[in-house]
């Protein structure tokens, strides 16, 4: 993934592992800290072109797993992975690493991990970026309806009823060519995204399994930070896609009005995922983003 890797794990004081991967082996604090956190049971396969793009430019890397997430631990203690504890393992790892100040990056949900970053630890982040996501309760918003409040309950009684049937559909979920075609056409660009990636997405998807996905979208409806969005006054980034049917534009732009030190940039055609969409694009703006914005 990097021209150099340096992959370990940071031991958390619970005693979990957290899995990363860094570009540097020595840190520059000359030089900026660009950190990426995914979307919900996503995986750092979603910022494939950022990644590449800005290694080139020896730009500093920390990716990450999330606690109970691909090579990290935890998945045991399904009821700890909350936006605070991860953001406290992320900001443990960087003290561990030595990393005083960071730009964080986050795409749907990574974006409320950054702005739980931002607000429990506001001296460890210097800018974000976020793509593709929102602060309000994701139950009464996804998909510009409030329709996943009437679905979810249904979905959890299915997962308590036949577990064993819901565990399977979720973790095949990458071979069936009916859902694969459902996912490219609604949460991505179809003529821009290839058939391969969507793939992949949806294998790891599979890997996390569906538990984890109902718990981190019950924080993405709990989480209560609205309050602390004024007090975030770090240079931002806001992103997105002009056709973005999961987390709909308007609700991007308001958090762009609460945020006092916020700019905006959307693609005309980009979907959800803009950053597979169009990463030329996307990945100059971020550029040149840092450049205007670097300590």
């Amino acid at each position: 993934m990097f021209k150099k890797n340096d992959a370990n794990f940071y031991k958390t004081p619970d005693n979990e592992q957290i899995f990363y991967l860094k570009n540097f082996s020595r840190l520059d604090p000359k030089k900026p800290v660009l950190v990426f956190n995914y979307g919900l049971v996503c995986s750092n396969h979603h910022w494939k072109f950022q990644i590449e793009y800005f290694d080139k430019l020896e730009y500093q890397i920390l990716i990450h797993d999330y606690r109970g997430h691909f090579q990290s631990s935890g998945n045991n203690h399904l009821e700890k992975i909350t936006f605070k504890q991860i953001a406290q393992d992320i900001n443990g790892l960087c003290q561990f690493l030595k990393i005083e100040k960071a730009i964080m990056l986050g795409h749907s949900m990574g974006v409320n991990i950054c702005l739980q970053l931002a607000k429990d630890y506001p001296q460890l982040v210097s800018s974000m970026v976020l793509i593709s996501g929102t602060f309000m309760p994701v139950k009464d918003i996804m998909f510009d309806t409030n329709i996943m409040e009437f679905l979810t309950p249904l979905a959890l009684a299915g997962l308590e009823k036949y577990p064993q049937f819901m565990k399977k559909v979720w973790s095949t979920g990458g071979m069936n060519p009916i859902i694969r075609e459902i996912i490219h056409t609604t949460g991505f660009n179809r003529q821009m995204v290839s058939k391969e990636f969507i793939e992949i997405y949806l294998n790891r998807m599979g890997q996390l399994g569906v538990d984890m996905f109902f718990q981190l979208f019950k924080e993405m409806t709990i989480q209560n930070i609205t309050s602390s969005l004024d007090r975030m006054t770090v240079p931002v980034l806001i992103m997105g896609g002009h056709n973005d049917n999961v987390i709909p534009n308007h609700l991007q732009r308001t958090l762009a009005s609460l945020l006092p030190n916020s700019e905006t940039y959307f693609l005309k055609t980009g979907s959800h995922v803009p950053q597979a969409d169009f990463p030329e694009l996307l990945n100059e703006r971020i550029d040149l983003f840092i450049q205007q914005n670097s300590l």
